[in-house]
């Protein structure tokens, strides 16, 4: 396995990352919402400050790249005149928040609650993350997150350790303070370690919450993941690769109020067709949504290879309802959990991984990329 460096923390704002392609920025929208007059801002200091891309994370944020560090003072000024910079980085990396993007007034209540209760809350590894998926159905359960905020099959609240199958009964008015106990409890346990840790990785090894964290209520079944297309709440449009131009951005600004979702995608709020803006995928059945591929060689320092333009030759061959993922090394970060059929990058060309992640055994190791057909291995 080609090994690959671990920074166990993710780039922020006021603490970027450096790539091959300059600095990536991100941004953590506010409970994932996005106003026209935020978004247009992004786009105009990705713009300015940066090379024009712009990325939808995992975590339902924004990622600015090619800013450099002469550029990224005036980038942070652009974006705090927006009200999208916290005080500090520390801040910063404590409001690690998804909010489905389906939310109503109640949900988004429940995510004030609890970003301002997590200034209270003990030092956290930089990964760790918090879910409040409180729509009809939990719909973020393919998404990771160490601490859930969940409906139960009657309505009720629950809050749900990773790892666990059920979670502790709590109200709107405690849900917030209970998240911190949690999180707590989780520091207590032992779930850190030098400095690292995940909610799952604590449970697997047997620690259980007690008392009133005790998990006794299971939550809802979940619901699949969407696809581009109308919703009640407005459209949901995609990206190949969860990636966009500034000027793709603006012209969706034009059009309402965002969303930022964990499938890479935007939602509009309000709009009642889908726009015919150039650069989206709007038919559900684009075989580009069955592919997840990172940024790859050159724009990755890690990556060993190319690999969009392979995950584009490939996407036809994935079949509906299978996931193709292709990684320019084995840390795997456009898709951390399993592929039908995963494809990570090694300086000698390309592993082929079954079922598994990309630090899976591989079943053929070093494909060259010409030589790579799938058909037949779904």
């Amino acid at each position: 396995m080609t090994g690959f460096a671990v920074q166990g923390w993710c780039p922020g704002a006021l603490r970027p990352m450096l790539s091959g392609d300059g600095l990536v920025v991100r941004v953590r929208p506010d409970a994932g919402r996005l106003s026209a007059v935020q978004a247009q801002g992004i786009a105009a200091a990705a713009r300015t400050h940066g090379n024009g891309l712009i990325d939808l994370s995992a975590r339902g944020n924004v990622q600015l790249r090619g800013a450099t560090g002469a550029s990224h003072p005036a980038l942070i000024a652009d974006l705090s005149s927006l009200g999208l910079i916290d005080a500090t980085a520390r801040d910063e990396a404590r409001r690690n928040i998804l909010v489905t993007p389906f939310a109503d007034a109640a949900t988004d209540a429940l995510a004030q609650a609890l970003a301002a209760a997590l200034c209270a809350a003990p030092e956290l590894p930089g990964k760790f993350g918090f879910a409040i998926d409180c729509g009809p159905a939990p719909i973020l359960q393919g998404i990771a997150a160490d601490i859930r905020l969940e409906r139960d099959a009657t309505g009720g609240l629950i809050l749900r350790c990773d790892g666990l199958a059920a979670g502790a009964p709590v109200t709107a008015a405690d849900a917030a303070p209970a998240a911190v106990a949690l999180a707590q409890w989780f520091v207590d346990a032992g779930g850190i370690t030098a400095g690292r840790g995940r909610m799952a990785a604590l449970i697997a090894r047997g620690a259980r919450p007690k008392g009133r964290l005790a998990p006794r209520i299971t939550p809802a079944p979940s619901a699949p993941a969407p696809g581009p297309g109308l919703c009640p709440q407005g459209a949901l449009v995609g990206f190949e690769f969860g990636q966009m131009t500034a000027e793709t951005l603006a012209a969706l600004a034009g059009l309402g109020n965002l969303r930022v979702t964990p499938w890479r995608m935007l939602l509009i709020e309000g709009l009642d067709h889908l726009p015919s803006v150039p650069g989206l995928i709007l038919d559900p059945t684009d075989p580009l949504l069955r592919v997840a591929a990172c940024t790859g060689a050159p724009g990755c320092l890690q990556a060993h290879q190319p690999v969009r333009p392979l995950a584009r030759r490939l996407a036809a061959q994935v079949p509906s309802g299978k996931l193709l993922h292709v990684s320019g090394c084995a840390k795997g970060c456009a898709r951390p959990g399993p592929a039908d059929i995963t494809l990570v990058a090694t300086p000698q060309g390309f592993d082929l991984i079954r079922q598994a992640s990309a630090q899976g055994t591989p079943l053929t190791a070093n494909l060259a990329d010409p030589d790579i057909d799938l058909k037949g291995l779904f």
